[in-house]
């Protein structure tokens, strides 16, 4: 199993990206059992000009084109927020196994939140979820981006 700082942190050089590319700073990685990066995307609806282009989506697509498969068993996404519906619909319907997220998403978290979609028994995969890792980290970089935000 991957370590699951080493694997935040990785997912918290991607939020960066986003933020310096003035995007809302959310990052996500998916990495094997051995600790090995398969792919990693950041926040890119704004520059996409497309609501989809969130984090873990765009860490899901690549890792299933590296892979050449779009069953992602055995893999653990990292993402710097609570996944949203869609993301948390995407983890279920690709088979990750497991989903450790930094800070929890009062306003559209899907694992814990606001709904359990990722626990959700009636749906044909659970994939294991830990919460919290660097979550402070995580919390302070999107309250910094909005504050900055607010003061243009």
């Amino acid at each position: 199993m991957p370590d699951d700082l080493h694997g935040m942190r990785l997912a918290l050089e991607e939020a960066k990206r986003a933020y310096l590319c003035g995007e809302v700073p959310i990052g996500a990685v998916i990495l094997d059992d051995a600790g090995s990066v398969i792919s990693s995307g950041y926040n890119l609806r704004e520059t996409e000009h497309d609501a989809t282009a969130h984090a873990e989506l765009i860490a899901i697509r690549r890792a299933c084109k590296a892979l050449g498969r779009w069953r992602l068993t055995g893999l653990t996404l990292y993402v710097t927020i609570e996944p949203c519906p869609m993301c948390a619909g995407a983890i279920v319907m690709s088979r990750i196994s497991r989903v450790v997220y930094g800070s929890a998403d009062s306003k559209a978290g899907a694992c814990e939140s606001l709904f359990n979609i990722t626990g959700c028994s009636g749906l044909n995969h659970q994939p294991d979820v830990c919460a919290g890792v660097l979550a402070e980290e995580c919390a302070a970089l999107l309250r910094n981006f909005f504050q900055e935000r607010r003061k243009k």
